[in-house]
Parts: structure tokens; sequence; C-alpha cells
């Protein structure tokens, strides 16, 4: 997984080669660089526009609210994990499945400049959980947890349920722990955990 870890140089080449994508992509583009490592709340719509080099007409034309875009970004950070993952979980036995996903997120944790989850980040900017942007971060988690469930069940866990969700508590703590502590022991302690997990069944 890569979400992160670009340079301010590469940034700034990426910046000029969007200038030829499409406006909307444009602007998801530039919410995902700018709400990842500087928060939702603490972005305008004015710096949106002047990041995507766009028109305040444009971004309206795409965008009906800033809301819109959150969720819009975030849409494309659970596109992008579903991609990483569910062909690990299709193309391997259930044990190295589980195990090769996990080890992509601790990769993932790794990463330079990684901030930890974008949904953990955005749901701590929306504390209703009936907006649009908690019940994009909740699916978003509901995913995770049956991905889990049905790679314990065809491994033959005796309780997957209770495994998927002890495995979603791992995924959070680790985008939690490889922000906040040394990543290289908190990557070890999560495989660790993971394969207690799936070998208790």
């Amino acid at each position: 997984m890569s979400i992160t870890g670009q340079t301010t140089d590469t940034t700034r080449r990426a910046t000029e080669a969007e200038r030829a994508l499409p406006p909307r992509e444009r602007l998801v583009r530039a919410a995902s660089r700018l709400f990842y490592y500087e928060g939702v709340r603490a972005i305008g719509v004015e710096r949106l526009i002047a990041e995507a080099g766009v028109t305040k007409a444009t971004f309206y034309r795409h965008f009906a609210a800033k809301d819109d875009l959150v969720v819009a970004y975030l849409q494309t950070k659970d596109a992008y994990y579903r991609a990483v993952a569910e062909p690990l979980a299709t193309g391997h036995p259930a044990a190295e499945a589980i195990d090769l996903i996990f080890e992509a997120i601790a990769e993932h944790a790794r990463e330079r400049g990684f901030r930890g989850s974008p949904f953990m980040n955005a749901a701590a900017e929306y504390p209703d959980a009936t907006h649009p942007v908690r019940r994009l971060v909740t699916s978003h988690r509901d995913w995770l947890r049956t991905l889990f469930r049905g790679l314990l069940t065809e491994l033959g866990h005796t309780d997957p349920e209770s495994a998927a969700g002890a495995l979603l508590m791992l995924y959070d703590g680790a985008m939690v722990a490889g922000h906040l502590d040394d990543s290289t022991t908190a990557r070890t302690t999560l495989l660790d955990a993971v394969q207690l997990i799936r070998s208790r069944g």
C-alpha cells in the first residue's frame, strides 16, 4: 500500500502533471494531499481551488459542498485499499492471505509521511455518526470485517465473527502505532498478534 511518501519535489511535479487531468480528478487529488496531511477542517474551499488550479464555479459544478469532496476523497482511499487487499484474499490460501494483508498494512504504516488511517482521521473530525463521511467510514470498516470473517471462516476458525473483530482492532491499532510508535517494533507486534488470533481457531 502507498498513499504517502512523496517528497516536496515529487509532489510539485505531480501537481504540474495533474494540470492536464479533468477538473474533478484534480480536485480529488488536491483534497487527498491536503486533507490527509493537514486535516479536513483546516482546509477551505479557496485552498482546494488554488491547489487544483480550477475556478470556484468549476468546484461547485462538481461538488455542492466541501463535504461532498471529503466523501469523494475517502471513496478513492476505500477503492485503493480494496484493490490491494482483495486480490490477496482471493489469490492465496486463507491463512497466507491474512498474513499477506497484514504485512501490506504493516509496510504501509512504515511509509515516509504516514499519518495514520485516512478513515479514522476523518471520523475524528465528523462526530455525527449519520453524516455521509461517517457512513463511508463505517462502510469501509464493514468491508474489512467481512473480508476478515470470510477468510477466517475459510480457514475453519471456530469463532470467525469474534476473531474478525479482533483483526479489525489490530488493523486500527496498526494505523495508530505506525504513526505514533516505532514502526519496526509495531510491525513485529502486529504480525505476531495476527498469527496468534488466526491460529486460535
